[in-house]
């Protein structure tokens, strides 16, 4: 890890890790091995008996693993101070999914009788593992609209045991964003847990443990790898005894830990993270204004266009507004189906934070799952398109909307 004092977040992908291995490997190498020899017999158990489970068995720990977890603590910690004023410290554990990283979340803090607080316009992934997977372990989920803070704290009051708030802001697939700073205080007055979803913003736009929270997780397969090369999954925490106990323990138990050549390529993915987010940001801007002034566009859903309910929110607590849309066509589903099919150059896939454009349709793709009384109750309508920014051109973008709605 770098000892000089770095000042840009670029610098912080870049220098974190890759030079201090026993190779002198300029990029930190693919230690594809499932286990890990002991030259002594001592050396086995101080290693079996430290907290930092390194060099064991790779479902535990592996130094490409642990190259990725340092580098995403970094970029979340980036200018940060604990209560103390010292540079703020955190824990990152890699897994093979962003599931995987919820999961561990989720159950390692959480038990049967305890109950969850989150918000409308949920992933439709966390939707499911919260009403089936943690309903049937005897955890269960209050949805409400948490941008209504009265709300918020009169629910908390009401239900002693609600033990954990998650946020996801901004949130998929409407972009709205909630206040992780005025839920925290909320939460806090009750002594409650607060997990931040920040995959849609990465740290480089949005730093939760700012406002105090307590986990920090991404989908690392979206933006922090920003290629669609890999599938991944992170949890960020700053209770650093509690990341390598407990919730280490549930990590390793679940089985959910990523795989070297992920790892690896996650790493080198996160070292253009700000050019590459500067650009998906400038283009996302252009196509947001684009979008609101054709006469064939309905509604955009865009926290920084400043008619978005959440503009001043997302303006206090986002560096920008992101790279993710959401609008309808005034042909409802019918018109959102031929735009999608006539597009020639923007990607029709799933998935976001890849360098390319992808468009895809929530309610017969990502939120397929989800049941429609729901779905339309969160603002996730029949014609809603969602929209991830690339980085080409933003002429050629553009251009390609424009022969799709003709």
């Amino acid at each position: 890890m770098s000892k000089f004092p770095l000042t840009g977040i670029s610098s912080v992908a870049m220098h974190t890790n890759g030079h201090d291995n026993a190779d002198s490997a300029h990029i930190t190498p693919i230690y594809a091995t499932s286990t890990f020899t002991f030259d002594t017999a001592q050396q086995g158990m101080e290693r079996f008996a430290s907290l930092d489970k390194e060099k064991i068995y790779s479902r535990w720990g592996n130094p490409t693993f642990k190259a990725a977890e340092e580098t995403i603590a970094a970029l979340e910690a980036f200018g940060l101070k604990d209560e103390n004023g010292s540079p703020l410290q955190l824990k990152a554990l890699l897994h093979a999914s962003g599931q995987a990283a919820m999961t561990t979340m989720f159950m390692s803090n959480l038990q049967s009788g305890d109950m969850i607080l989150s918000h409308f316009s949920l992933y439709g992934g966390t939707y499911e593992l919260m009403h089936k997977v943690l309903a049937q372990a005897g955890i269960a989920t209050i949805i409400i609209d948490m941008r209504d803070l009265n709300l918020v704290a009169e629910t908390l009051k009401q239900n002693p045991a609600i033990k954990l708030v998650h946020i996801e802001t901004p949130a998929n697939p409407t972009i709205q964003c909630v206040d992780i700073e005025a839920v925290t205080k909320l939460a806090k007055q009750h002594s409650m847990m607060v997990t931040v979803d920040n995959t849609f913003a990465t740290p480089y736009l949005q730093q939760p443990f700012k406002y105090g929270v307590d986990f920090v997780f991404h989908s690392t397969t979206k933006f922090l790898n920003g290629h669609g090369t890999a599938i991944g999954g992170v949890l960020v925490g700053k209770d650093i005894e509690l990341m390598k106990t407990k919730v280490w323990k549930w990590f390793a138990l679940l089985g959910g830990n990523a795989n070297p050549f992920d790892a690896f390529l996650l790493s080198t993915g996160m070292k253009t993270l700000e050019v590459r987010m500067d650009r998906h940001c400038d283009n996302a801007m252009q196509v947001a204004h684009y979008l609101q002034q054709h006469n064939a566009v309905a509604q955009v859903n865009y926290t920084g266009l400043t008619d978005h309910p959440d503009h001043a929110v997302c303006a206090r607590q986002m560096k920008h507004p992101g790279a993710l849309m959401s609008f309808e066509l005034k042909g409802g589903l019918d018109a959102g189906k031929k735009f999608i099919d006539r597009l020639q150059m923007c990607v029709r896939a799933v998935s976001l934070g890849t360098v390319d454009t992808l468009i895809s349709h929530p309610a017969s793709m990502t939120h397929f799952s989800v049941p429609r009384e729901e779905r339309v109750k969160f603002g996730i309508s029949d014609g809603l398109i969602r929209l991830s920014v690339g980085i080409e051109n933003i002429a050629d973008i553009l251009n390609d909307f424009e022969q799709a709605l003709r």
